[in-house]
């Protein structure tokens, strides 16, 4: 298969890497990483050890390919829609936080379906990217159901050695992983800890209330999401990435800017809309909005 990996950073090039294995890659990112990679090839070390040749390009536009992958930050989605939007794809499947896919769905004529990757990566240097965690990929309907297009991406990250689950619940499975992040991310960024003491620290509960809170919203939105289901997820991904940074985490600690608006705007524009109570969102959002505005980040 052909494969475009738009917004190849940590996690993007974690997974095409992998899939280079097996497929023909096309990375999408910026220097020096992508030029390292170029002349190099990209190097993944951590829980496994893989040199690959992709190609790898700067420029997006004017593509083709059976699959696009968008692994950009969430704010970046438009961006890489209009970049895609260029091109030619059987099908587009984000792998970002929050919930974007509607976004892509409204600029693209391709078959888009919804995607979660659970893998830990680290950006280590231009070229090399350290497996933190290995996990596994989901892909399915944007709407839930049997998608034949899902069928063939999973058979496609199966062939290449990568864990996959073909899933038709995906709804549910995005307000999951919406809990997921809103449960990790804001409280480990704020208290800076990793995500294993995340929860099992004082910020615990405000991890677990926060995935409670998405599960409220999901509910109200007609996604069938308990609140146990929800913090289990959150539990689960923290015990899993015990030692791992979140990505908010990684932001903060870098002076970035941050997938806010995408993970804690989500839930609190939809709770707006439904007449759900999410303060415990809420509160982080503030925080770390207010953390932006601070250093000029928003």
């Amino acid at each position: 298969m052909e494969v475009l990996v738009y917004g190849a950073g940590a996690l993007g090039s974690l997974v095409g890497g992998l899939l280079a294995r097996e497929h023909d890659v096309t990375l999408v990112g910026r220097d020096p990483h992508m030029r390292t990679i170029r002349e190099d090839g990209l190097r993944i070390d951590g829980e496994v050890d893989v040199r690959v040749a992709p190609r790898a390009l700067t420029d997006g536009t004017h593509r083709a390919a059976d699959l696009a992958l968008v692994t950009t930050k969430a704010y970046d989605t438009d961006a890489a829609a209009r970049a895609l939007a260029t091109g030619e794809y059987d099908a587009v499947c984000s792998l970002q936080n929050g919930l974007t896919e509607e976004r892509l769905v409204a600029a693209l004529d391709a078959t888009v379906l919804a995607g979660t990757a659970s893998y830990g990566a680290r950006f280590a240097e231009p070229g090399r990217i350290t497996c933190t965690g290995a996990g596994e990929v989901v892909v399915g309907a944007l709407s839930g159901g049997a998608s034949p297009a899902a069928e063939r991406v999973g058979a496609a990250f199966a062939a290449a050695g990568i864990e996959t689950v073909v899933a038709d619940d995906i709804p549910a499975r995005r307000f999951e992983k919406l809990a997921v992040n809103a449960g990790i991310n804001g409280p480990s960024a704020l208290s800076r800890t990793e995500n294993g003491p995340t929860l099992d620290g004082p910020a615990g509960g405000v991890a677990r209330e926060a995935a409670r809170e998405t599960a409220r919203v999901a509910r109200a939105a007609g996604v069938d999401l308990d609140d146990d289901r929800a913090v289990d997820a959150v539990e689960r991904v923290a015990a899993d990435t015990a030692a791992n940074r979140s990505s908010m985490y990684e932001d903060v600690a870098n002076g970035r800017r941050t997938e806010v608006d995408a993970v804690y705007g989500a839930v609190v524009d939809r709770a707006d809309r439904r007449g759900v109570s999410a303060p415990t969102c809420r509160t982080l959002a503030s925080l770390l909005r207010g953390w932006e505005t601070e250093r000029g980040l928003r």
